[in-house]
């Protein structure tokens, strides 16, 4: 069962006050959220919670739940109107004074995931709307909710969240979908830069929220592949919103990272261009595109590798001393800026088990450095 302060400690590392030491920080969610819902969690971790799973792997939680604790109030002149149109498909109507925005999504038996029929944004008309939409929402802090967190994770890991994403990650993910949102940029590029103008304000008026509350680690929750986002795009859109955002919270003393998944090699030469503290989730081979010493090459001495591990090293596929092998080759790159954990999740055919070869070697590091 977990004894070590993993809050404290989460923090320590994060700021520099740690000795020396790192933090195991394993993300369980896939593993365990797929297997709710295919059924339920198997021994012995039938009927336990989040935290009560970490607390039995005796491993530190990057605990993104606290991004409950910020609300997006959307304006009071938006209706909302929802309506299921057949057994797997809801349609949701955004009507604002300047037009409306049309949504529809589709649940499937076969997996948790939503499929996005239609997104709120497939025309410059309802971009439009997304603009004035954006412009007019504010952010509100809830301390119950913090209370409650802190209450419900204890030590197992610091208060942590994650911003928005950022512009063209916001079209791609959230509201275009990745081949509409490429042509929105080149065909209505007045258009699309004005969505990302108030898209930067309404995150600015985020980070005044955020600045004034007690949570002190701060991610962009991005997911930047450059299969899909190349290096002139980045440059374009990306690089000055991340300085910005970065100066803001580096103000209040955050400590600032994103996640870049998937492939990353054409966009780690900008990451200390970035403002950043740290990347996390960037993936090494054999799963992703870049080794261990391209991404030491990228982020130096100055910045955080946050997890490191690829996340098919868990999988039976690979043998445990592959494993042992990549773990210790990571601290001994990047110790003591090093949130360990995978990249990016442990999958649902992992073995949850071999997270706790890494727990011991972790250990056996951390206690050379008292």
């Amino acid at each position: 069962m977990c004894t070590t302060d993993y809050a404290q400690l989460h923090l320590d590392v994060a700021f520099g006050r740690s000795n020396g030491k790192i933090i195991w920080q394993p993300r369980i969610s896939a593993w365990v959220k797929d297997r709710l819902f295919m059924g339920g969690l198997p021994a012995p971790y039938t009927g336990m919670d989040f935290p009560d799973i970490h607390r039995h792997l005796n491993c530190s939680a990057r605990i993104y739940d606290y991004n409950s604790c910020y609300k997006r109030i959307e304006s009071p002149d938006v209706k909302v109107i929802t309506k299921q149109i057949n057994e797997s498909d809801t349609e949701t109507e955004f009507i604002t004074p300047v037009g409306k925005q049309t949504a529809i999504s589709r649940k499937t038996p076969n997996s948790r995931a939503i499929i996005h029929v239609k997104r709120e944004i497939s025309s410059e008309e309802e971009m439009k709307v997304a603009i004035w939409r954006v412009e007019n929402t504010t952010w509100e802090w809830d301390g119950v909710a913090y209370e409650t967190l802190l209450k419900k994770w204890g030590n197992i890991g610091a208060p942590t969240m994650y911003m928005p994403r950022i512009n063209i990650q916001d079209l791609y993910i959230n509201t275009m979908g990745t081949q509409q949102a490429i042509y929105a940029v080149y065909d209505w590029p007045d258009t699309v830069e004005a969505y990302f103008d108030a898209l930067d304000r309404c995150h600015e008026r985020l980070i005044e929220i955020i600045n004034a509350s007690p949570i002190q680690i701060i991610n962009f929750g991005d997911n930047l592949h450059c299969g899909t986002l190349p290096p002139q795009l980045f440059k374009k859109y990306v690089l000055p919103s991340y300085r910005r955002r970065c100066d803001l919270l580096h103000k209040a003393g955050k400590f600032v990272h994103s996640h870049w998944d998937g492939d990353t090699k054409m966009l780690l030469p900008f990451a200390k261009e970035t403002g950043l503290d740290g990347i996390e989730a960037i993936t090494p081979v054999p799963q992703g595109d870049v080794t261990l010493d391209e991404i030491k090459d990228a982020l130096g001495d100055e910045m955080f590798l946050i997890d490191g591990i690829p996340a098919i090293l868990f999988d039976e596929l690979y043998d445990v001393a592959m494993l042992k092998q990549y773990t210790h080759r990571i601290i001994e790159l990047f110790a003591p800026k090093l949130i360990l954990g995978i990249s990016d999740e442990i999958s649902s055919t992992g073995d949850i088990e071999r997270l706790r070869v890494v727990n011991e070697i972790v250990a056996d590091y951390n206690n050379s450095c008292t």
